[in-house]
Formats: C-alpha cells, structure tokens, sequence
C-alpha cells in the first residue's frame, strides 16, 4: 500500500511539473515549445551566445538579382547583385551563415572576441558553410583590413556598442571602395522620448545598462554621423515604425511565466545542471527584456533604425 500511493504521488507532482513547465507556457505571449527548440541544453555557451553582438561587413555577390526580398526589415539583401563576392563579417555568425547561404557569397566576419571566433567556426562547418564564412579575430574599430578592399559592409545591433560611434563609421569608410554600400541598424532613441520625463529616462537606461550599451544616440545622430566621415546617406528609415508589427511582444512575459522559469533554472543550478551565475543571469535577462519592452511599446526606443551609406571617396577628416 505504501509503495502504490509512493509512486502515486510521484506521478502526481510528475504530472504538476510537466504541467507547470511545458504545458503552462508564457502568459502573455506563447512562442516556440520547449520541445522545438534547437540545442536543448543549458550551458556557458549559450548564455555567451545570447550576449554577443555582430558586426558585418559584406560585398554583393555577383548576378543578376531574380527574386526581390519580401522582407522589407533586411534591405541589405535588396540591392543589386554586382561586385565580386568578397566580404566580411563578425560575432557567432547568425546573420552571416544566413547571407552565405543564401547568396553563396563568401563572408568574412570580424569580432574582437575569441570565444565568438571558435563558436563561429563550429557553427560554420556544422552548417557545410565553411567555405564561404570565415571569421576573423580584430577590433572593428581598428580593423586589420586594408583600405578599399572591401565591395559592401553591413552592421546588424552591433555598431550601437562602439564608444564614439564616428570611429567605427570611419573605419568602414576606410575598408570599403568607392561607391560600395553600407547598411546598419542602429539602436536608437526616437523623437518621443523625452528627456525630462523620468520614466522615459529609466527604461532608457535599463536598456543601456542590460545591453552593454555606452549610452544610446537620438535617431537624429546617426546620418550626421556617416555624413561627418565621408558617407552619402542613401536613405535611413527606422523600420520599427508602423506599419511594421510590434517587435517586443515575444518579449513580454507574465509573473506565472517567470516564476516557472525562475524556478527551474533555480533547481538546475542547485543540482549543478546549470552553470554557475545563471539565476543572476536570468534576472537580467528578464529585467532587460522588460525595459526593452516597455521602450518598444511607448515607442520611445527602436532596435531597427536603418541607414543605408554609400562611399564617396572623399577624404575621411
């Protein structure tokens, strides 16, 4: 008798995990199950992996272009396929592997971190992308390239980590030939926020301080700044606005959700499952994901702030 109601209530409160964790779900906004997620593990890795940023840089390949993106928020994929495939790249190489493989360019990324080196390596050859993605470790803002050597570049969130955001400009200037292009999405302050306003202010700097960021730039600021190092601004368009959907929803997430997940990340580090620091990690992630949140939903902050550049040849002052 005692055995049957030991595996009763083992079942039970099997069932009642199954059920909080799995079953459950976000409150607010469900994505992908558990089950669809690649990689069903948690390691250092992946929290590194999350918290990197990418920098690119990137030549047209050659052809004819034949179908036109429909994804109007990747206008670096819309221009006309010209220049030799010649490029390069940077962080674990998402953006990158996408660009080869769809392209068939050869990309070639550049980040200052080894880690993200190795990763990228990994996920290149795992992908059969190896030929054509090649990562290598260097200082975008010092970058070991030579001048003019390069037919296009792009930066996805990445450039918004640079100190002085001139320096990195200039240093795609540099690398780039005449009349190549170059797009980036900014992180950007929008003409609503207000400086005076104190909740404007705080979600402002949640965001700075949980993403690494020197201090976010007023939208205003970045076609001043490609223009102060020589560029011609071909366009610029923030593509967070509407009639683009909301960006942040999927990152909302209810007190049910976080407790559920805070809890199993809790009892996976106590069993030494999970990487020591990763309940820390997780409170910032989940205080980060809330600022960002409320930023996009007040429409004071834009992740997708567009800027498309084209080299002049003129002398960088």
């Amino acid at each position: 008798m005692d055995s049957l109601a030991l595996i009763c209530t083992i079942a039970l409160l099997g069932g009642g995990i199954y059920w909080f964790v799995c079953i459950l779900g976000p409150a607010e906004q469900k994505g992908k199950r558990a089950v669809d997620l690649s990689g069903g593990s948690i390691s250092a890795e992946k929290v590194q992996d999350k918290l990197q940023s990418v920098l690119v840089l990137l030549p047209p390949p050659q052809g004819d272009r034949k179908d036109r993106e429909r994804d109007g928020r990747r206008p670096h994929l819309r221009r006309p396929r010209r220049q030799n495939p010649r490029r390069r790249c940077c962080g674990v190489g998402g953006p990158m592997r996408a660009i080869a493989a769809h392209s068939r360019a050869k990309v070639v990324g550049i980040t200052i971190n080894e880690y993200q080196v190795n990763r990228a390596k990994i996920h290149n050859k795992k992908a059969g992308l190896d030929a054509l993605c090649e990562v290598v470790c260097g200082n975008f803002l010092e970058m070991p390239f030579d001048d003019n050597s390069f037919d296009g570049a792009y930066s996805i969130e990445a450039t918004c980590h640079a100190p002085k955001l001139e320096e990195v400009y200039a240093e795609v200037y540099r690398v780039l030939k005449p009349g190549a292009l170059y797009v980036s999405y900014e992180w950007v302050t929008t003409d609503k926020f207000n400086g005076d306003d104190a909740e404007h202010v705080e979600v402002i700097q949640g965001i700075e301080r949980g993403d690494a960021l020197p201090g976010l730039r007023s939208y205003n600021e970045i076609a001043e700044t490609a223009r102060k190092v020589g560029f011609e601004v071909v366009r610029e368009k923030d593509l967070a606005s509407p009639p683009a959907e909301p960006w942040w929803t999927r990152l909302k997430m209810g007190r049910i959700s976080y407790w559920r997940n805070h809890i199993v990340i809790t009892v996976l580090a106590a069993l030494g499952i999970a990487p020591k620091g990763t309940v820390d990690v997780h409170e910032m992630l989940f205080k980060t994901a809330d600022y960002l949140t409320r930023g996009g939903d007040s429409g004071i902050f834009s992740p997708m702030h567009m800027i498309l550049c084209r080299q002049t040849s003129r002398s960088i002052p």
